[in-house]
């Protein structure tokens, strides 16, 4: 299948072409590295069934995406991160709306299904628990994470319009906290900040108290979801989460990975719980019901928190050995 992938070098993107390329899917993939790697592109770039060009999707997609004729585009493009999408806040919310506006007039004009990545910040500071698709969220439209939030609801809103005026075919996927290997080190969430931390014998740094909850899910998983949300029923468009529903507060992520690293390292971990004043908006809990994805996609997650740190951490011990 031809297909499309915004957000390529990303860390999902990555993750996602290596999975399609094992699957025989031809690739053409689309990145403007504002807050992704270039290097992970070096394995991709290896594979004759794909080919890259570097575009920043705020600008109408081109001849050479038109050329393409895909039969499936994958919108992932949108730094994900609090400290990169509040960087330029105004290019996140262009991304998020114009960018998947592009998108879909380029489904509209080739007949490609459109995959939109959404996540569960449009959910927001959450008053219902766990998070069901059919829940509206509580979100803040004027506070520092709306740029990103209010865009991906916005981009929501956009695709729903579409599908009701039959102008293309979309699907859409919430995504919840996910981790694994071709994470930014530097990217400022939890997982990869702690692994860090640890790896470095620096203290975790714990915004609040500790007590806020999120479910951990780990890439593998997530990709699972996305392929079968392609190979779903045409007439089953979502929006649907992927997650993992199994909850952990912050506290109890940073002793999982007191237990964890000194397995892999062969030493003891020295970090220690250090508190910092919570973020504006930032949620006390996030967790999926994912009731919808068994249904439609006969998906769940498979690995737990500490198996998927066991494949997880080794990535971070190569960077910081200079291996990566």
């Amino acid at each position: 299948m031809k297909t499309i992938i915004t957000g390529t070098a990303g860390f999902i993107g990555v993750n996602l072409c290596q999975k399609l390329l094992q699957n025989g899917y031809q690739i053409l993939g689309l990145d403007n590295f504002y807050s992704s790697n270039k290097y992970n592109l070096k394995e991709l770039l290896k594979d004759n069934r794909f080919c890259f060009q570097e575009f920043n999707i705020v600008n109408p997609l081109g001849k050479a995406s038109l050329d393409f004729q895909p039969q499936l585009i994958i919108n992932l493009a949108c730094p994900a991160s609090p400290p990169r999408y509040q960087k330029d806040p105004i290019f996140t919310w262009e991304t998020s709306v114009l960018g998947t506006r592009n998108c879909l007039k380029l489904a509209q004009k080739t007949g490609a299904t459109l995959i939109h990545a959404s996540t569960s910040e449009v959910y927001g500071n959450p008053q219902e628990h766990p998070q069901k698709e059919s829940y509206w969220g509580h979100v803040n439209p004027i506070g520092m994470r709306s740029c990103y939030d209010e865009g991906k609801r916005a981009a929501e809103t956009l695709l729903m319009d579409a599908h009701r005026q039959n102008l293309a075919k979309i699907k859409i996927f919430r995504i919840f906290n996910t981790y694994g290997p071709h994470m930014d080190p530097e990217d400022g969430r939890v997982v990869s900040n702690f692994i860090i931390q640890a790896l470095q014998n620096k203290n975790f740094s714990i915004y609040g108290d500790g007590s806020q909850s999120r479910s951990f899910q780990y890439i593998d998983d997530l990709i699972d979801g996305i392929l079968a949300l392609v190979k779903s029923d045409e007439d089953f468009i979502g929006p649907v989460n992927l997650g993992n529903p199994d909850e952990f507060t912050i506290n109890q992520l940073a002793d999982e990975m007191l237990q964890v690293v000194p397995q892999l390292t062969g030493r003891a971990c020295l970090s220690q719980k250090e508190f910092h004043d919570l973020p504006q908006d930032d949620p006390s809990q996030r967790c999926p019901d994912i009731s919808l994805a068994k249904e439609k996609l006969n998906w769940q997650p498979k690995i737990t928190l500490k198996e998927g740190l066991k494949k997880t951490i080794p990535y971070f011990m190569a960077i910081l050995k200079g291996n990566l």
